[in-house]
C-alpha cells in the first residue's frame, strides 16, 4: 500500500479525489433519477424514460471531446462555470418541464454535463510522477465503481421515500456542488515541464489520433460495452429463474470484486497490455452464463469483477501517456465518448443474444464484444510498431540523435530540457 499512501500525500490529490467520488456518484445516477421522474412522476412509461435516458447519453458523448477541447484552449475554471450553471438550471427546471421539452434539455444538459471524470483523469496525469500512475488511475477506477455501486441505489432509495422531484433537485445540486468544488480546487491538468511560456503547443489531430490512440479507444469502447452487456445478462438470468430481487446482491458483488482486483492491481510492479487484460476480461465473462441461480451467479462474476478495475485503469492511464500536453483535455475527452457510446450499445448487444437465445447469450455477446475489441487494439499497436520500423531502413547509430517531431520543431522548449515530462 505504499503507492497509494505515496499518490494520497500528494498535495491536493486526496481532496480531488474525495470531491470528485461525490460528484461522479451523482452523475452515475443521473439517468436513474431521470427515468424515475418520468416512470413516477409523469407516468409515461419505461419507453418514454428510455428516450430521455437516450437522449441524455447521446449529449454526454458528444459533448466529452468539445468540453476536453475548450478546456485546453481556455482553461478548467471556464469550463466548468458554464457546465455548472447549464446543470443548475437544467435540474431545477426538470419538475416543470413537459416530455417533449424535458427531451431536448436532457440532451444539451449531456452536452454540457460537469466533465468530473476527465478533469479528475487530466489532474492525475499532471499531479503524478510516472511511477505513481498506475497506483492513481487504479485509485480512480475503484472510485468510479464505487460511485456506480452507491449512486444510483441511493437514487433509487430516496425516490421510494421523497417525491421524484426532490429526488431531481437533490442529485442536480450535488452535481453543482461538486463542480464548484473542483473549480475552488483548481487542480493543474499539466506538469510544470509540460508547461512552457505561454500557451502549450496544440499539434495537429493526425499527429496525435494515430493508431496507439484509436486501438486504446476501441479497447475502451469495449471494455464500457462489455460491463453493460454483463449488467443486462444478470437481470435476464435471474428474471428467467425468479429471482430478479437479488440482482441488486449479484451487482454488489461484482462491484466488490471489482474494487479489490483495481486495488491490488495498482500494488502490481509488473502492468499487464490492456489487450491482455480487455481479452481475459472477456473470456471469464462468457463461462457466466452457465449460471442459472443467484448464488452460482455470484460466483461466476467475480472473475471478471476482479479484471474490471484494472482494465479500465490501463486505459485510462494509455490515453494519458499517449496524447500530447496541449490536447489532453480532448483526448480524455474522446476517451468518456467511447465509454458512453459502449455503454449505450452493449445493452442492446446482449439484448439481442438474449432474446434469440438464452439469457446466458448475454454473458456470451459481451464477453465476445470484449474478446473483439481487445483484438482489434492488439492488432492496430502491433501494426503501428511495424510502422515505426519501415522494412529495409538500417538502424540509426546510438550516438545518432533522434529527429525532432514537427510539434517539437515549433516547441519553444524541446522534450529533452522540459522536467517531468510524460512517459
Amino acid at each position: 500500500m505504499t503507492g497509494y499512501r505515496q499518490v494520497l500525500a500528494v498535495r491536493g490529490m486526496a481532496a480531488l479525489l474525495g470531491v470528485s467520488l461525490l460528484a461522479r456518484a451523482a452523475i452515475t445516477a443521473d439517468v436513474t433519477a431521470l427515468t424515475m421522474y418520468v416512470v413516477l412522476r409523469l407516468d409515461l412509461g419505461y419507453v418514454a424514460a428510455g428516450g430521455v435516458a437516450a437522449a441524455l447519453t447521446a449529449g454526454v458523448a458528444l459533448g466529452g471531446p468539445l468540453l476536453g477541447r475548450m478546456t485546453d484552449r481556455r482553461g478548467l475554471r471556464a469550463v466548468l462555470t458554464i457546465t455548472v450553471a447549464s446543470q443548475a438550471v437544467f435540474w431545477a427546471s426538470v419538475p416543470v418541464l413537459p416530455y417533449a421539452v424535458l427531451l431536448g434539455a436532457s440532451f444539451a444538459a449531456g452536452l454540457l454535463m460537469v466533465p468530473v471524470q476527465a478533469v479528475t483523469r487530466q489532474a492525475i496525469a499532471a499531479m503524478t510522477t510516472p511511477g505513481q500512475r498506475r497506483a492513481a488511475f487504479a485509485l480512480e477506477s475503484v472510485q468510479g465503481e464505487l460511485a456506480y455501486l452507491v449512486g444510483p441505489a441511493l437514487v433509487i432509495l430516496c425516490a421510494a421515500e421523497l417525491s421524484p422531484q426532490a429526488v431531481a433537485w437533490g442529485l442536480g445540486a450535488v452535481i453543482v456542488a461538486g463542480g464548484i468544488g473542483i473549480a475552488l480546487l483548481d487542480p493543474p491538468l499539466r506538469a510544470e515541464g509540460e508547461v512552457a511560456t505561454g500557451s502549450p503547443v496544440r499539434p495537429a489531430r493526425r499527429e496525435w489520433l494515430d493508431r496507439r490512440m484509436v486501438a486504446v479507444l476501441a479497447m475502451g469502447f469495449g471494455a464500457t460495452a462489455l460491463l453493460s452487456g454483463i449488467d443486462l445478462a444478470i437481470v435476464a438470468t435471474l428474471k428467467e429463474a425468479g429471482q430478479v430481487s437479488w440482482a441488486a446482491v449479484v451487482v454488489a458483488v461484482f462491484g466488490v470484486t471489482s474494487v479489490a482486483g483495481g486495488l491490488v492491481y495498482g500494488t502490481s510492479r509488473r502492468p499487464m497490455p490492456t489487450w491482455l487484460l480487455l481479452g481475459l476480461l472477456g473470456l471469464l465473462t462468457i463461462p457466466a452464463g452457465l449460471a442459472h441461480d443467484w448464488r452460482w451467479l455470484c460466483l461466476a462474476v467475480v472473475g471478471a469483477g476482479l479484471l474490471t478495475a484494472p482494465t479500465l485503469s490501463t486505459v485510462a492511464d494509455a490515453v494519458s501517456r499517449l496524447a500530447p500536453a496541449g490536447v489532453r483535455g480532448e483526448a480524455t475527452g474522446l476517451q468518456a465518448s467511447a465509454a458512453s457510446a459502449g455503454f449505450a450499445l452493449g445493452s442492446p448487444i446482449a439484448g439481442l443474444a438474449i432474446d434469440a437465445a438464452l439469457p446466458g447469450g448475454g454473458f456470451a455477446a459481451a464477453g465476445l464484444a470484449g474478446l473483439a475489441a481487445a483484438l482489434i487494439g492488439h492488432l492496430l499497436s502491433r501494426s503501428r510498431r511495424a510502422d515505426d520500423r519501415p522494412p529495409g531502413r538500417r538502424p540509426r547509430p546510438a550516438s545518432a540523435e533522434p529527429r525532432p517531431t514537427s510539434a517539437e520543431r515549433r516547441s519553444p522548449v524541446s522534450s529533452s530540457d522540459s522536467v517531468g515530462c510524460r512517459s
